[in-house]
């Protein structure tokens, strides 16, 4: 094969792997959060290849210190415990989760608040979410589900 028809080749797969990703397909989604320590939903469904917009909004009038929320979705067997106490050991600013098996995560909002991110899909399966804050995951979990 001679240089000009690679080159051709090559451009036209990058056009269609381009066009792929252009074309993959947004979800938004809504989560609720309250001063009663609830999401309005313990489970959310989405296709395979596809980008989430997820917004949290906390829909309670509590401060960030008294009640503060957010969302983590891991890996199938993340170590939860672990996970929400390494998380708690940050500030209220900074309430990251670390480790290798958080997949998106938004950051700690208190009431009247909302906060909103997006990241794509992982592969097909069973993800658990849940917020972080305090002992908070015993109440305010759920299954993400790749489709």
């Amino acid at each position: 094969m001679n240089s000009t028809k690679a080159f051709f080749l090559f451009l036209i797969l990058g056009l269609f792997f381009q066009s792929s990703i252009i074309k993959a397909q947004v979800i938004e989604i809504t989560l609720e959060s309250t001063d009663r320590t609830r999401f309005n939903s313990d489970e959310i469904r989405v296709p395979e290849g596809s980008i989430v917009r997820l917004t949290l909004i906390h829909t309670g009038k509590k401060s960030i210190r008294r009640m503060g929320h957010n969302i983590v979705l891991v890996e199938p067997e993340t170590d939860i415990k672990d996970l929400v106490k390494k998380a708690n050991r940050s500030s209220y600013e900074d309430h990251k989760p670390k480790g290798d098996s958080v997949i998106a995560f938004t950051k700690l909002i208190g009431g009247g608040e909302s906060v909103t991110i997006e990241f794509k899909v992982p592969k097909k399966g069973e993800y658990p979410f849940l917020c972080t804050y305090n002992k908070h995951y015993r109440r305010m979990k759920g299954l993400f589900i790749v489709e």
